[in-house]
Parts: structure tokens; sequence; C-alpha cells
């Protein structure tokens, strides 16, 4: 990835990819309106499937795409005053946009390939010959043109107007360039379609894709009597705790986090208790056996809704706005079959969690908390000195590379060890390093963290220590946003000394970590409000503290505690499975499936408490498996599979175990293609650059085996070989980054490239949008499921 990472930096066109969608995606409306009113014209000379289209070579070359992207970013749907003609400088940005969506549909037209009568995709749009194929797609170009025309002379872009240019710019706001080229090519398959699609049909999607009552997808649900308990508050507060102690005290009950190593948590306290507790994970299920009673820790994507169960937990339910992830969220809370379900997060979730309440009659009780110890920001850093550390620290960076630098750093420069925890650490080991830095009693004083410790694993943190003010996103680089900064910081403050605290306060033996049998006092709510007041008028324990490496980050992090965050307003979705099913089958066969969920998307009505989640990248696997013959039962399966498709081994991963189900082949771990094994055979001295992203890429193609093999038993059926080779590849990862080195000068000179790519993308967006559009985006927190694998800020400094 860092290879072609530097090659797009030297080459116009290629710089133009980017990351995958990171933001929702807007509701689309019909665009069927761009295409009216079209000339007949002679259709383009083609050769190899490629159109020859005409288009300004050297404005591509001056295109500089993420500039582009941010002087197009704000609110596309807004109606421009047809007496206003835009300005020169957004007219310019148009003409760049205009030669930028030319050049794109040239790739894409060529990528369809050309007609020939066993090309079943072209059958299903109804296109009969090349000829006719041509001349579909001189007639797309003019309605591209002239969409491009309303916008740069008359300042026609809204989405009423001139819905096609509003799809393709918000497609490249959102996405770049790489989610333009998704848009062109349905755009394009929509313009052709429109003639096969009667309007009874078209009648009948617009229902399908009434998406306005999402609640209704659960109607075993509906039936039930549910109470809905909401605990809000900071860090360090004893909600989740709470929450939990509630599901121990159930007979039955389900517990949905946003990363494994929380599920593994809360399985192994429960295992510890004597409690049966089921694992369930996309890659991993421990299923107790002999019983049929038996509690469950899961991810939130797998939390069973089927289960009628006393008490089920959701954890960091502010998530449930993540334009990526927010829809497993918003399953969960209107699906699952609890008599009780107790939602955990921020209070920014609380109107929205509360309107949905009552839209469902359900009676919603808030239980509010306050930090069990005090929590400040310091006026000064570690000026770069990590002597300056002190026994508890823990350093947070944003991806797993940095991590061991710093790991390497901070032992050589004090003399004492560090242990590691991050998103994709095996629970296991991380267990391991958090025992390590718990215990007082040992020489591991330091912790350097991802921003998973923002999600509450159970570290014993005196003073949070930001490596930089600065992330990569997947999109560009950016400033922490005001969040992220605090349920980061927040986790500062020793809960160790906390428990002591209250239990010297309550009469109960400080005996450091509470044991099951000597719990901290649980906040109850009060009869009349519903909301709760800690039992104690003070705080307890030692206050926490925050604070940078680098004195330039500290301004961020001061800011970041005075700022309120902005309440949450809308839940992500996704449309079930039945109504993509039920939509495909109005289509003719070997309709892509890709084409389907773009219609979808398209067509989606949303209420004003709802969003549509992306799904750019089950388009992009759609289209990848399109060429096999599989029920779009299977299809929707292999959609939702972790898969990465930047990477080509894992393209041809998927396509081979697509091939293996469509075509009931061996699925033998062996014999996937696309799996790199041979890296295997090599270690960190053979001098391979690629050695880490082999390994990566390696790990990501097993683990997606391993997801598939929970769905397709009787096809991929290596599952002990499976999770033998990932173990051998996560040891022969960590091997390679225990042996990195570190160079603090190095290391500064990455923090200062980042922030400056940051505020350079900020600026320029709030000259664009304003500060307060800019102040609305900054707000929303996206943690992941784990952190970025590579190092991204490295490949712009090559």
């Amino acid at each position: 990835m860092i290879s072609l990472c530097r090659a797009a930096w030297k080459r116009p066109e290629s710089a133009i990819r980017a990351p995958r969608l990171r933001c929702a995606a807007l509701s689309y409306s019909t665009s069927s309106t761009a295409f009216d009113d079209l000339t007949q014209i002679p259709a383009p000379l083609s050769r190899h499937g490629e159109l020859f289209v005409p288009f300004d070579r050297k404005k591509i070359q001056q295109l500089n795409p993420l500039a582009l992207r941010d002087a197009f970013e704000g609110d596309p749907s807004r109606p421009v005053d047809k007496s206003k003609p835009p300005t020169g400088i957004t007219k310019r940005n148009y003409e760049l946009f205009q030669a930028l969506t030319l050049s794109r549909f040239n790739n894409v037209y060529r990528q369809m390939g050309e007609w020939h009568p066993g090309n079943t995709g072209y059958a299903s749009f109804g296109i009969g010959s090349q000829q006719q194929l041509d001349r579909e797609a001189a007639q797309f170009l003019n309605a591209v043109k002239k969409a491009f025309t309303l916008a740069s002379l008359r300042g026609q872009i809204s989405r009423k107007v001139n819905p096609l240019f509003w799809n393709l710019r918000n497609a490249f706001v959102k996405g770049d360039s790489r989610a333009l080229s998704n848009e062109l090519k349905y755009s394009f398959q929509a313009f052709v379609m429109r003639s096969q699609l009667p309007k009874s049909t078209t009648d009948l999607h617009a229902q399908l894709a009434d998406l306005r009552h999402p609640w209704e997808w659960y109607p075993a649900t509906r039936l039930m009597k549910r109470t809905i308990h909401l605990h809000v508050g900071p860090t360090n507060s004893g909600k989740t705790y709470n929450a939990l102690k509630a599901l121990e005290n159930a007979e039955t009950g389900i517990y949905a986090g946003p990363l494994r190593l929380l599920a593994h948590e809360v399985y192994s306290r429960f295992t510890a208790k004597g409690k049966p507790c089921a694992l369930i994970t996309g890659e991993e299920q421990r299923i107790p056996e002999g019983i049929d009673q038996f509690f469950s820790s899961c991810t939130v994507e797998m939390a069973p809704l089927n289960t009628k169960v006393d008490v089920a937990v959701i954890d960091e339910i502010q998530m449930i706005q993540s334009p990526d992830r927010g829809w497993a969220w918003t399953q969960a809370f209107l699906g699952m079959q609890a008599k009780e379900v107790h939602l955990c997060g921020e209070e920014r979730a609380v109107d929205l969690i509360q309107a949905i309440c009552a839209r469902l009659g359900e009676e919603c009780i808030v239980h509010r908390y306050e930090r069990l110890n005090a929590l400040q920001t310091m006026d000064e850093s570690l000026d770069n000195d990590f002597k300056q550390l002190q026994k508890g620290d823990a350093v947070v960076s944003f991806s797993r590379v940095n991590l061991y630098r710093l790991k390497t750093g901070i032992e050589k420069a004090t003399g004492r060890r560090c242990a590691i925890v991050y998103g994709s650490l095996p629970p296991e080991t991380r267990a391991h390093q958090a025992a390590l830095f718990n215990d007082p009693n040992n020489d591991y004083d330091f912790l350097v963290a991802s921003d998973a410790i923002g999600m509450g694993l159970n570290l014993e943190i005196k003073r949070v220590v930001f490596e930089t003010g600065f992330k990569f996103d997947g999109s560009t680089h950016r400033e922490l946003t005001v969040s992220e900064i605090k349920q980061i910081g927040g986790r500062a403050g020793r809960y160790k000394t906390a428990t002591q605290a209250i239990a010297a306060t309550v009469n109960l033996p400080a005996t450091g970590n509470p044991s099951p049998t000597t719990p901290i006092p649980s906040l109850e709510p009060i009869a009349a409000t519903g909301e709760t007041s800690p039992p104690v008028g003070k705080k307890w324990g030692l206050p926490g503290f925050v604070t940078a490496l680098d004195d330039a980050d500290i301004p961020i992090i001061k800011q970041a505690f005075k700022t309120d965050v902005v309440p949450i307003k809308t839940a992500g979705i996704l449309p079930p499975s039945f109504i993509i099913e039920r939509v495909a089958s109005y289509f003719p066969p070997h309709t892509p499936l890709s084409f389907v969920l773009s219609r979808l998307r398209e067509m989606s009505r949303l209420s004003e408490q709802f969003q549509l989640c992306t799904f750019d990248t089950q388009i992009e696997i759609a289209d990848a498996i399109q060429e096999y013959p599989l029920s779009i039962f299977d299809r929707m399966l292999f959609i939702s599979a972790p898969a990465t498709l930047q990477d080509p081994n894992q393209v041809e991963a998927i396509k081979s175990m697509a091939e293996a189900v469509a075509y009931m082949k061996t699925g033998h771990l062996l014999d996937i293609k696309g799996l790199d094994f041979e890296v295997l055979d090599t270690d960190r001295k053979s001098g391979d650059q690629n050695y880490l992203l082999r390994l990566e890429s390696l790990h990501k193609g097993i683990t997606m085996y391993l997801w598939l093999s929970y769905r397709y038993e009787g096809v991929f059926s290596s599952q002990p070989l499976a999770f033998h080779a990932k173990e051998l590849v996560e040891d022969k990862i960590a091997d390679y980054l225990e042996h990195l080195d570190f160079s603090a000068e190095d290391a500064q000179k990455k923090r200062e490239w980042a922030r400056k790519m940051a505020k350079s993308s900020q600026s320029s967006r709030k000259t664009i949008t304003g500060e307060e559009a800019w102040e609305a985006l900054d707000q929303a927190s996206i943690f992941e499921t784990d952190e970025p694998v590579g190092d991204i800020v490295e490949e712009g400094l090559a």
C-alpha cells in the first residue's frame, strides 16, 4: 500500500484514488429528470470497450483532487439562487470537476468491457449490440455535460433541479474519485435501464425503499414490553459497571460492544464468576457445551436478535451515528428481544434515544453519572522528552507501527518496561499486557495504546499523553474531534485508587480491584425524574491528568475539554436483506447486485431521526463477485464479509471463495487464491520491503476465511488450520514490530507533516463552508473497529 500511495503522489490521475467512504451517504432522490430532453447524437468511436471522450487533459494534470473535494464540501442539497451564477473560483472548480468526471467515465466504460452475447450484465440492461451500447454512452455523456452546464453557468446545483450533478458532486465530496467512479457507473446503468422499468415497477421500488420506520423490521420485538435504561456520563463514571451489574443479576442476557477486545473482556469476567457465557465475534465463536441457557458476549454486529433474554447491554451507544457502523447499534437497539435494554454512552445520545423510544412507545429511564475522580488538562507538554514520563502514564497514538516505535523509544530512554495495547491485538495477549501495566509491583511503568482505550478497557491509567493531536481517518489527516479527545483523555485517573477511596467511605475492604463480593455502590435512579445522582457529595480518588508529547498539541486538547459536543441527531441504518432481495426480484435476471444496492440507496426515504449508512464497500464486493452464479442470499452474505478491496490479494481471495461456493468446489484454506502463505517462509531479516504489508494482507485474508467458515461450514472446512495460520502470522507481525527502531527526529517530522496536512484541509473547508459547518463536522466521533494497520503518515514523507 505504501508503494502505491507513493506512486499516487507522483501521478495526478492515480493521486485521485482515495480510501473508501467515511461519511454517511445522504439519501438520494430519483435522478430520472437528469435524463430528460436528450438530443440524439452520433455514437462516438469505440475500441476494446473504450469510449473516446473529449476532455481537457491539461485540466486533469492541473487538478489537485483533495483541494477540489474540499472546495465542493458543504451542503450540496442547498438550492442556489438562479439569478446568481457561481463566482469565478467556483466556476473554475466545476470545470475541473467536469474534466475529472469525463476522465473517470472513460475508465469506468473501459472496465465495463465490450458488449458480446455472453456478457449477461449488458443483457440484463437490454443492450443488444456494441452500437447500442455506444449510443447509450454518448447520450449519457450529453446528460452529464448538460448537468455541468446548469451548474457552471446558472449555479443550479441542488438535488431538486440538477439531480445528476448533485449525485456526482455528493459522491466526490464524500468519497473522492473512487466513489465518483462508482456513482458514474450506477448513473450510466440507471440511464440505460430507464426504458426497461415501467412506472408500476418504479412505484414498487419506491414503496420498498421507504425506510422511514425501521422499527417495523423487528415485529417480534415490537410485541414485547421493553424498558430502556440509558446510562450516560463521562468516562470513569461507573455507567458501564452498573449496566453490567444488571446483566450479572439476570438469568439470561447479552452484552454487545464495539470491539472484540471488550466482548472478550466481558466473556472472561462472566466465566471467571462461574456464569456460562458464549463469545461471539465475526471471526471466533465459543459456545458453552452441554447447556441450553447461557449469557452471550459479542461484538455489536453479531448481536443475536432472535433470542429472548432478560437483560441486554449495548455499549458505546453514541456510535449509533457512525456512518459506517451505526446501523449495527440501531439494529441492536431496535431489535434486541430483552425485557430490559441498557444503553451505555455519552450524554449527547440522550435526545435521540428518547425521541426514538417515544416513537416506539417504550419507557426510557435516563441514569446520569459523574466522574468518580477529577480530570485535569495540563498546561505543559512533555516537550518530546520520554524521561518526563511517570509511572502509570499511557501514550496514545493512532497507528500500530508508531505504537511499537514509541514502545522502543520509551524503553531505551527510561530503562523501564512499556506495555502495549491496540485493537487487533489478540485478546489473551492484550489481557496479559494490561495485567503487566496494572500491576504496581513490576517494572512495567508505562503503556502505549491506540484509541481503543477510549472504549472502556480496564486500564489503571494515571495520565494520558497524546502523541499527536491529529490522525489519519481513512480519507485525510485531520485534527482529533472533541468527542475523541474527551473519550480517550477521560481514561486518565487510576480507577484502583478511586475504588480504594470508595471502599474506605463505605467501610469495604480496600483490596484494589473490586472482587465479585465487594461491588462498588450502585447509583440508583431518583424515582421522580429517573435521573441519577452520585451517592457521595464529592469526587473520589486522585485526579487524572491529560497532556501531550508536543507543545503544539496542548491548545487542541485544552480547547476540546472546554467545548460541549453537539447532540446526536440521527441513527444510522441499512436496509435489511429481505428488502434488498425483494427489490432485486423486480429486475431482470443477472442484474448486478451493485446496481440494485445503488438503486435502493438513490430511492430511499428516511425520517429525520435516521440516516443511511454508507455501503460503498458492499457495492465494490458485489461487483467483484458478480461473475459467479450465486443466489441473492449468498451474495448478501459475501457483501457483509470483512474485506478490504484496496488490496489486490483480498480481491483475488474473495473471488476464489465465491467461486468455491458457486461451484461447490473445495474450500480448503490452501486452495484459496490470493493468500500469500509464502511470506511465512521469510523473516524480517530477509530485506523484503513489503514484508509487513504481505503479512497484514495474509492476516486479513485468513480473517475473511474464518468469517465465512461460520456461514459455510461445509465448504470452508479448514477452520482449525486457519486459526493456526492466523497465530503464525500474528507472531511474525509482533516479531517485526518489536524490532522497529525509534528516531525522535523522524517522529517529530511526521507529526509536523500530519499537522500541516490537516490544517491545510481544515483551512480550505472553513473558507468554503464557514465556521459553523466545520464545527458541526468536527463533532462526528468515528472510532474504528481497530486502528489503522499501516502507518499512513510515513507514506506522505516518501
